[in-house]
């Protein structure tokens, strides 16, 4: 039973975080915010240490708190969640090999989204586009995610939900509108030394409850096989999303934002040798996914009397164990770990849609005020959309396939950004085909799936937007030898191969 004091810390945490956003705007103020380079990527001024917590921000959300546990508890079982683990060491060499080179460009160039990369290298503002509302969509489930993770909380302490959330996700857009990227990346560094402290402490005092880790996993192998070996059905399912998430991750509007905060081409590529850091975190928490089903008995579920919804593993485990008082600050850092990098998400996709609707056919003269103001008030838009995503039947169950249904949609720009960065031989044509091929492949599997899960049970439960890849490429390979073969094959866009190199 939580006492007035522990509910009032609970509060307390949050509005230290959200304090320390909207006082963000008073960090390394430049002259003017009117500016839309300092308003929405912090003027490219971020260093090494800055954008650890920033991106380990991005990435290390309530996906991490709720989502990766959550799924370690479910009858899939925790060796399939070791997936999130695989992909966070692949993502890093992806990360070191493009992210400087579309930093370099966009500095040169003044580029805020990977639209407006995409627009030059393919001489096309509709492939832009394009590419700027799939990102938009992506980022709806992922918000949706972190509302989601929120309400498990919520509800755990029998607080007002709805009003809650809506509470919470304006005072979000009020300090994103206030202070843009200093917001995100200031509380990112409070919230995660937040989480890393509830992290370690959970990781510690639990197995001790229970016995120390080979008492629970002792246990964990007479409740089923597949909480510690992955079932054979599955094996295609978790090769292919591991893959695709970690192909997936870094096209995201909101890491690439995070991404071009950086103040050079060095501070990230150490930053992606850095952070393989955050997944000892990861793997703690997908371990307490494991704890979950030794405490209660059993995988979570409807016949599960004490532990009906795999999601709420580690809150409840939080909840059973540990005193109020705790139970209270390890909730905080679930709310601040999902209202942090939610910021981040809504400024990225207001960011596309400023910068390659509005400013691309809207209105072409729009100035450096107009296109920031316009992005602070499109913050509160998209907060609203991905509040109505949240009702998706996947923020019900297994969370995680909230995030991974937004990979799945975000994957498929990858040949517009990630080739686009090492070669100008792609043809705007058969590359916006097989981004429409991708996409409508993606969302057909995700309706037969009723977006309750990403993995396609007709194809050996592969992951869908591993499919929907395959398919683009293929359809960008055609495309290719096609204009090859018609000798229509030549530098694309406006972009010289040199502007990749480092600045010095």
């Amino acid at each position: 039973m939580f006492t007035n004091l522990d509910i009032a810390l609970f509060f307390i945490i949050i509005f230290v975080v959200l304090s320390v956003g909207y006082l963000s705007y008073f960090w390394r103020k430049p002259e003017s915010m009117d500016s839309h380079e300092e308003w929405s990527v912090g003027g490219r001024r971020f260093g090494t240490v800055v954008m650890w917590f920033l991106l380990g921000g991005d990435v290390y959300t309530a996906y991490t708190l709720i989502a990766v546990p959550g799924l370690a508890a479910s009858a899939t079982g925790a060796s399939f969640a070791m997936f999130a683990i695989a992909y966070g060491i692949m993502i890093y060499p992806i990360v070191y090999g493009t992210m400087p080179r579309l930093w370099n460009v966009s500095k040169r160039r003044g580029y805020i989204t990977a639209a407006d990369f995409v627009k030059d290298r393919f001489s096309s503002r509709f492939l832009a586009l394009l590419i700027a509302l799939t990102g938009v969509l992506a980022e709806m489930p992922y918000i949706a995610l972190q509302i989601t993770g929120i309400k498990y909380v919520l509800a755990t302490l029998s607080l007002p939900i709805t009003l809650s959330l809506i509470i919470a996700f304006l005072l979000v857009a009020g300090f994103t509108f206030v202070s843009g990227l200093r917001g995100p990346a200031l509380t990112a560094i409070v919230k995660d030394a937040i989480i890393w402290v509830a992290i370690i402490v959970i990781i510690i005092y639990i197995p001790i409850k229970l016995g120390g880790f080979g008492a629970i996993f002792s246990h964990a192998s007479t409740i089923s096989p597949n909480l510690l070996a992955i079932p054979p059905v599955l094996e295609v399912g978790y090769t292919s999303l591991a893959l695709g998430s970690a192909l997936a991750l870094f096209l995201y509007p909101h890491a690439i934002t995070g991404t071009l905060g950086a103040k050079d081409s060095k501070t990230i590529r150490r930053n992606a040798s850095l952070l393989p850091l955050y997944n000892v975190l990861l793997l703690f928490v997908a371990l307490v996914g494991i704890m979950a089903v030794v405490y209660f008995n059993g995988f979570a579920g409807p016949k599960n009397p004490l532990f009906k919804i795999s999601s709420e593993a580690l809150p409840l485990m939080v909840l059973k164990i540990f005193p109020s008082t705790f139970t209270a600050f390890v909730f905080a850092a679930v709310v601040v770990g999902s209202i942090v990098p939610a910021s981040i998400m809504a400024l990225a996709s207001a960011n596309l849609l400023t910068r390659n609707l509005y400013l691309e056919y809207i209105n072409p003269k729009a100035s450096e005020k107009t296109q920031t103001n316009l992005s602070r008030v499109l913050v509160i838009v998209v907060i609203i959309g991905a509040l109505i995503f949240s009702l998706v039947p996947a923020a019900s169950g297994e969370i995680i396939y909230l995030q991974t249904i937004g990979g799945a949609i975000i994957m498929q720009t990858l040949p517009a950004v990630y080739f686009a960065l090492f070669t100008r031989k792609l043809n705007k044509y058969p590359v916006g085909a097989g981004w429409a091929v991708g996409l409508t492949a993606t969302i057909v599997m995700l309706v037969q799936l009723n977006f309750t899960s990403s993995l396609y049970k007709n194809l050996n439960f592969i992951y869908v937007g591993i499919v929907a890849l395959i398919l683009n490429l293929v359809v960008v390979g055609i495309g290719t030898l096609i204009m090859k073969l018609m000798n229509k094959v030549k530098d694309e866009g406006i972009i010289d191969n040199s502007e990749f190199e480092d600045i010095e």
